[in-house]
C-alpha cells in the first residue's frame, strides 16, 4: 500500500511545472533490498494507470480496446509464462513508443501503429514487451534503481515519461509531456534496459511472436520502419530519432540478427498458421481468423483499428479530416482511409456525411461489427433514433457481453438524457458489470445512465468508481461518504459502499500522510 501514494506523488511532480527543484521525494518505505511482490507491482501499474487517465494520457475506446487486447493476450497466452496477467492499453499521443512497466502492465503509443504496415509488425514491438516482463528485465530494473538509491518509482516514472512525450498532433498534455519529457531524460541513463535484456527480449519475443502464429518477419520490418522514420524526420536529434529508438536502440546488426532469428522459427513452425504467409491458407483454422477474411483479427480490423486511431489521435476532428484531405491528394483512399474518414466526419458532427461513408463501406464488408456501430451512432446524430435503435438491438441480442457494443449503444441511449432510455441503459450494461471493475468508460456511462434513470445511488456509487480509476481516491472517498448518509440505502447498498470506503481510506490517509491533496478539492 506505501508504493501507490507514491505513485500518485510522483505522477503529480512530473505534471507540476513549478519550482521543479523544491519537489520533495516521497517515502517508500525502507525496503530497498526486498523484491516487490506479484501485488504490490500490480498496485504500482495500477495507479500509474489511473494518473495517466488523471492527466488525459489513455485513449479509452471499447474498439480499439478490443483489437489490442486481442492482440496482447494472443502473445501472452503464447508467451513463456501464460500465467502471468497483462494489461495492454493505448496512448493517445502520436509519437513512436511503446513500454512495459511492473506489474504486466503495457502501453503502446497511437503512433507506433500509424506507422505499421501490418498487425503482425505492431504485435512484433508488444512480443518484446512482454518479454521484458515475463524475463523480469523491468523488475531487475527497479530493484537495481533502488540499490542505487534512487527512489523506485521515481526511477519507473522516468521511463512512463519518454513514453508519454508528444511532438506531434496529439490532444492537450503539451506541457505536461514536456515536463515529464525533461524528467525521463534525465533519468533515463539509470533505467535503461542493458544490451542483454534487449538480445533476449528479442530472441524471447520472437519465440513467443512464432507460437502466437504472427509473421516471425514483422519484427525486423517494424524495426526498419523506425530507423527509417528516425532518418527522414527533420530538426535535431531528438526530433529525428523515435522515443522507442532512445529506449531500445535499433542498430543494422540487431535487424540483422532478428531476421535470423525469424528465419529458424519460420524453419521450426511450417506447420503453424500465420497472419502473413506461414502456411496461412490453414483449413483447420475458423474462418473468421484466416487472413482476408472479413472481420479477421489481422485483416480488416488492422486497417479499421490504425485509422480510428489517425482519426481519435488528432488534434481535433476537422485535423483529421484535413489530414485525409492530404491522403487523397496522394491517391484514390483506401477502404480503412475512408472508414477513419467517417469516423472523422462523426466526430465532426456531420452525420449524413459520416453515415453515407459507412454504408459504402458496409456494401463490400457486409456484416462488419466496426462499421454496424459507425453507422448506428451517425443515425442517432441525425436524429434518426428508430433505425439507429433497431440496428443497435439486433448487434446486442447477437452479442450480449461485446464490450464495445454495450458500451456503444449505451453511450446513445444516455445521450437521451431521459428515464426510458436510461433504464434500458442500465439494463444492457449490467451482464458487463461484474467483469468491468477496472473499467472506468463502464462506471462512467453506468453512472450516467442511473442518473437519467432515476437512480441516484447507483449512479453515486458509479461515479465515485470513475474518480477512483481515474486517479481521484480522495474524490471518490467523498463521494461514497456522502453517499453513505442517504436515509434510503437499503442493506445490500449500504453493504456495497463501506466495502469500498474500506478499500479506498487506506490509500486516502497514507496520501494526506504524506502532504498530498486533491488540488479540486482543496483550492481554497
Amino acid at each position: 500500500m506505501r508504493l501507490l501514494p507514491a505513485t500518485i506523488a510522483l505522477v503529480l511532480a512530473v505534471a507540476a511545472s513549478a519550482a521543479p527543484a523544491q519537489q520533495r521525494l516521497p517515502d517508500i518505505g525502507s525496503s530497498a533490498d526486498t523484491m516487490l511482490g506479484p501485488a504490490q507491482q500490480r498496485e504500482y501499474g495500477q495507479m500509474l494507470l489511473a494518473q495517466l487517465r488523471h492527466y488525459d494520457y489513455i485513449l479509452d475506446d471499447p474498439l480499439i480496446d478490443s483489437w489490442l487486447r486481442h492482440m496482447g493476450n494472443r502473445l501472452a497466452e503464447a508467451s513463456d509464462q501464460p500465467e502471468q496477467p497483462f494489461t495492454f492499453f493505448m496512448i493517445k499521443d502520436r509519437s513512436v513508443n511503446a513500454f512495459a512497466t511492473l506489474g504486466g502492465y503495457i502501453g503502446t503509443n497511437a503512433g507506433l501503429v500509424l506507422i505499421a504496415d501490418s498487425e503482425d509488425e505492431v504485435a512484433g514491438v508488444l512480443a518484446h514487451e512482454v518479454a521484458h516482463v515475463t524475463q523480469a528485465h523491468v523488475l531487475r530494473g527497479a530493484e537495481r534503481a533502488q540499490r542505487d538509491s534512487i527512489p523506485i518509482l521515481l526511477a519507473m516514472l522516468g521511463a512512463m515519461a519518454v513514453a508519454s512525450q508528444t511532438s506531434s498532433d496529439s490532444a492537450g498534455n503539451a506541457a505536461v509531456a514536456a515536463v515529464a519529457g525533461a524528467q525521463g531524460l534525465l533519468l533515463q541513463r539509470r533505467i535503461d534496459y542493458t544490451r542483454s535484456n534487449e538480445s533476449e527480449a528479442d530472441r524471447v519475443g520472437m519465440r513467443t511472436l512464432a507460437r502466437s502464429g504472427y509473421d516471425t518477419t514483422a519484427m525486423a520490418r517494424m524495426f526498419e520502419h523506425m530507423q527509417a522514420l528516425s532518418r527522414t524526420n527533420q530538426g535535431g536529434e531528438r526530433e529525428r530519432m523515435p522515443d522507442y529508438l532512445r529506449t531500445h536502440p535499433v542498430t543494422t546488426v540487431r535487424i540483422s540478427e532478428a531476421r535470423q532469428l525469424a528465419e529458424q522459427h519460420a524453419d521450426q513452425h511450417k506447420g503453424n498458421f500465420s497472419t502473413v504467409g506461414l502456411a496461412g491458407n490453414n483449413p483447420l483454422l475458423p474462418p473468421l481468423l484466416r487472413p482476408g477474411a472479413p472481420g479477421a483479427a489481422s485483416g480488416n480490423q488492422f486497417g479499421w483499428a490504425r485509422e480510428r486511431l489517425r482519426a481519435l489521435s488528432a488534434e481535433t476532428p476537422a485535423r483529421a479530416i484535413a489530414e485525409y484531405g492530404r491522403l487523397s491528394r496522394s491517391g484514390e483512399l483506401t477502404e480503412p482511409q475512408r472508414y477513419g474518414l467517417a469516423v472523422a466526419q462523426l466526430l465532426a458532427g456531420q452525420g449524413a456525411e459520416a453515415a453515407r461513408g459507412f454504408e459504402a463501406l458496409l456494401a463490400s464488408n457486409p456484416g462488419d461489427t466496426w462499421l454496424l456501430l459507425g453507422l448506428a451512432r451517425a443515425e442517432s446524430r441525425q436524429g434518426l433514433h428508430a433505425a439507429a435503435d433497431a440496428r443497435y438491438e439486433d448487434l446486442v441480442r447477437r452479442m450480449p457481453r461485446n464490450r464495445a457494443v454495450v458500451l456503444g449503444y449505451a453511450e446513445t441511449l444516455v445521450e437521451r438524457n431521459n428515464a426510458e432510455s436510461g433504464r434500458r441503459a442500465q439494463d444492457i450494461l449490467r451482464p458487463l458489470m461484474a467483469a468491468s471493475g477496472e473499467d472506468p468508460v463502464f462506471h462512467h456511462i453506468f453512472a450516467r445512465a442511473s442518473d437519467s434513470a432515476g437512480d441516484p445511488i447507483r449512479a453515486g456509487e458509479a461515479w465515485a468508481e470513475h474518480a477512483f480509476l481515474n486517479g481521484r481516491a480522495e474524490q471518490a472517498l467523498l463521494q461514497l461518504n456522502t453517499l453513505r448518509k442517504r436515509d434510503d440505502l437499503d442493506y445490500y447498498a449500504r453493504a456495497r459502499i463501506d466495502a469500498r470506503i474500506a478499500a479506498i481510506t487506506p490509500t486516502v490517509l497514507e496520501l494526506r500522510r504524506q502532504g498530498i491533496r486533491d488540488p479540486d478539492l482543496h483550492r481554497r
